[in-house]
């Protein structure tokens, strides 16, 4: 994934930016950068790899190097940014977060239309946000340039643009997937992902911008460059997943979306018998906690942690890149509370349910410290396609999915013919699939959140939420 954070001030900005970005250190664990504009410095930046330290350590001595009124900061799961260019708009530093499907044809496009190149990294691998640039600086001006990019890249391009002149161009991309807020203080405006993050830094909140919107950002004001389009397709998974707890989108909160979830879990439970004989509820930590948290109170169930996550030394930021090492990590990082398991019948509450492989670790680990019963509850609906909109996860194929691969073992390619009634609990095939999964995990019993019930508990027009993941409707 990846996430942004820009100010454009009277004073000296950087501080703001540097606690700004590391309040989005929860996205992206690969690398992190600002650029900073300063009259008499001109465009700088640092860029750092982030893959064994965070971001605050990596660049609390970047008060010493650089200065400025004006700066944007990035956290990346993939390509090092923000990039500082120069072409025929002029010098100006930009970061980019999202997707882009048809890369290899828009790099073979531009490299047969002009005479540019592309720099490389390890894997011959081009930058995205080289590639979104190459594409801006075709066009007369930034938001005809901007347009053009969004129009012609398959998946998302959210793109902030620090300009040689101080101001920053923010654009949301063209459906709305991520979230771009805008915030000011007394000395000028900010730009984040998360709200949380301009609010602690004392930002109050101006306005969020739409789908396929374009603003310039100055310490005087916000100018609408593009205004915003009426479609949007906001990601679901901000709210069950990804999103921080304290941020809305929107105006939907995170942490009360997930509570109001849980709830809707348990009375789905509650009407077909499901939470007779459960001892506790608890969550998979740490998204799945607070949809834990609704469903017990909405059962009256207690809630308990059955094991605690050991953080101090591997939290969540820096789980390694290889699958293997990173169970084996989550699994060191499991300390239990043998007198709230053993013996007893838990219901676990996960966000969701991709690939299985941490949830069969901890299931087994559940019950060597002597758990009677491990029944397994997702917060959303069973996942059927990867996502080709955003990098939140690592990069998923549908038959990686634990849906997909226990369909096809069912029914083979038959199956991805019927994948609606999989996704349906009351239907055969959905009944066939929660049974597959119990048994290749060891659950007591499976439940996934319909797609209804999500969407209720979200609480936007469902015509505005992105649902691919779920249902492949674009």
């Amino acid at each position: 994934m990846g996430a942004y954070f820009g100010v454009v001030s009277k004073r000296d900005c950087l501080e703001d930016v540097f606690f700004g970005t590391d309040y989005h250190s929860h996205l992206g664990t690969r690398s992190g950068g600002i650029a900073v504009f300063d009259k008499e410095q001109g465009l700088q930046r640092k860029i750092h790899n982030l893959g064994n330290a965070p971001f605050r350590t990596k660049f609390e001595h970047v008060f010493a190097e650089m200065k400025g009124t004006s700066a944007i900061g990035c956290i990346s799961d993939y390509d090092p940014q923000p990039l500082i260019i120069r072409s025929r708009l002029g010098i100006y530093a930009i970061c980019m977060i999202g997707v882009i499907n048809n890369r290899a044809e828009l790099v073979e496009r531009y490299l047969s239309e002009n005479s540019g190149h592309f720099g490389l990294s390890t894997g011959s691998d081009i930058n995205l946000t080289e590639l979104v640039a190459s594409l801006i600086d075709r066009k007369a001006d930034f938001v005809e340039g901007i347009k053009s990019a969004q129009n012609e890249i398959d998946g998302t391009a959210c793109i902030l643009i620090l300009k040689e002149d101080g101001n920053v161009i923010a654009a949301r991309d063209k459906l709305g997937r991520l979230p771009v807020h805008v915030a000011k203080d007394d000395d000028g405006y900010c730009v984040s992902f998360e709200s949380f993050a301009y609010e602690k830094l004392g930002y109050t909140k101006y306005k969020e911008l739409g789908p396929g919107e374009i603003a310039e950002i100055s310490s005087d004001g916000v100018k609408i460059l593009k205004e915003a389009g009426k479609e949007m397709r906001i990601c679901s998974f901000l709210w069950t997943y990804y999103g921080y707890p304290t941020s809305s989108y929107e105006g939907r909160n995170v942490e009360l979306m997930r509570y109001d979830n849980g709830v809707l879990l348990a009375e789905a439970d509650e009407r077909t018998g499901k939470t007779v004989g459960i001892d506790y509820v608890a969550g998979v930590p740490d998204s799945g906690t607070p949809h834990a948290i609704g469903y017990a109170n909405e059962s009256g169930i207690p809630f308990a942690r059955p094991y605690i996550k050991y953080t101090p030394t591997w939290s969540r930021s820096f789980m390694p890149v290889v699958q293997s090492d990173r169970n084996k990590i989550a699994k060191m990082k499991q300390i239990p509370v043998k007198e709230l398991i053993e013996g007893k019948s838990l219901l676990f509450v996960d966000d969701s349910i991709v690939r299985g492989t941490q949830l069969r670790e901890t299931v087994e680990f559940l019950y060597s410290n002597g758990a009677k019963a491990v029944h397994m509850r997702s917060a959303c609906p069973p996942i059927m396609f990867g996502c080709k909109y955003l990098n939140f996860s690592r990069a998923t194929g549908d038959m990686e999915l634990i849906t997909r691969r226990t369909i096809y073992e069912l029914e083979g390619e038959e199956g991805f013919n019927h994948l609606e009634e999989y996704s349906d609990a009351e239907t055969e095939r959905g009944r066939a699939m929660r049974e597959a999964i119990c048994k290749k995990f060891n659950f007591s019993s499976l439940e996934f959140q319909s797609l209804s019930d999500m969407q209720k508990a979200i609480g936007i027009e469902p015509c505005k939420l992105c649902t691919y993941c779920w249902n492949g409707k674009e």
